[in-house]
């Protein structure tokens, strides 16, 4: 890896991350067709904790907000009709399918698509490409059965729990964390620019739980010898492109729901697996 790659993928990290079209997709496309070397889950795990820092520096007001009420919830041992303390639980609550499956499966089925110097199972490329479409399509439709009239404030626990089973899908390339659950807040009656809030405060305690765990991996890798130190740098500098880049697109996705629909999305994601199918036809 050379700084101009880290540079590249923490902008593609933090550019789609929040846009519903997969980050983690992006981040095995974009070094299979270059010929890049496979960063490693190392590196991924360095541009997620860059869209982390976007997301925290974001909302900050929100975080300090629901921590507050959350903590108060909890010494009062009383929920009410506080609308910040029953986001804060409904949060926590979504969370917890994704954190289920990130446990369960999320090692396995990222082995199958991150191999080293870029060589790709052309069926795990071809499979990738499908969810990609699929999402798509799921995107398609929610935009144009649901009403999409529901304000955050009027998620419930169901809500919560059906974005949450959501969110566990995007332990598969190419679903989209984001994608799956603006799709499922548009399918619920969410806004547009809800659906969107309400997923980007989900996606935080998932990306800082699967931060800290890779972290202790990365630490072990330090000590036994694995991983240069030398490697930080690069791992630095995606970092900040990746936050950058994440807080510019968070503010931007935002204001752009609140006016246009997610059509161009979708036609983004579908022409996307086209692309990605016929390149993997074409080298065979």
């Amino acid at each position: 890896m050379d700084i101009l790659q880290a540079i590249v993928l923490g902008i593609v990290q933090g550019s789609t991350e929040f846009i519903p079209i997969s980050s983690s997709a992006h981040l095995i496309i974009i070094p299979w067709l270059f010929g890049w070397q496979d960063p490693g889950l190392a590196f991924d795990v360095a541009l997620h904790l860059g869209t982390l820092l976007a997301l925290l520096l974001f909302f900050a007001n929100d975080w300090i907000r629901l921590i507050r009420a959350g903590i108060a919830s909890i010494i009062e041992r009383k929920i009410g009709d506080d609308t910040d303390r029953r986001l804060a639980w409904l949060l926590v609550i979504g969370c917890i399918p994704g954190g289920i499956a990130g446990v369960l499966a999320e090692s396995k089925i990222e082995e199958l698509f991150h191999q080293p110097n870029g060589a790709h199972n052309s069926s795990a490329m071809i499979a990738m490409a499908i969810i990609i479409a699929l999402l798509g399509a799921a995107l398609f439709i929610a935009e144009r059965v649901a009403r999409h009239v529901r304000e955050l404030q009027s998620v419930t626990l169901k809500d919560a729990i059906i974005i949450g089973l959501a969110q566990a899908l995007a332990i598969f390339p190419g679903v989209s964390r984001s994608g799956a659950t603006i799709t499922a807040g548009m399918f619920i009656g969410l806004t547009r620019e809800a659906a969107a809030r309400f997923s980007f405060l989900l996606s935080a305690p998932i990306i800082a739980g699967a931060g800290a765990k890779s972290m202790l991996n990365v630490a072990g890798e330090l000590r036994s010898g694995a991983m240069a130190s030398s490697e930080l740098v690069y791992f630095a500098i995606g970092f900040i492109a990746a936050a950058i880049s994440g807080y510019l697109c968070i503010r931007f996705l935002l204001q752009f729901l609140q006016k246009n629909s997610v059509d161009v999305f979708v036609y983004y994601r579908w022409l996307l697996a086209i692309f990605l199918i016929v390149v993997v036809l074409a080298r065979g």
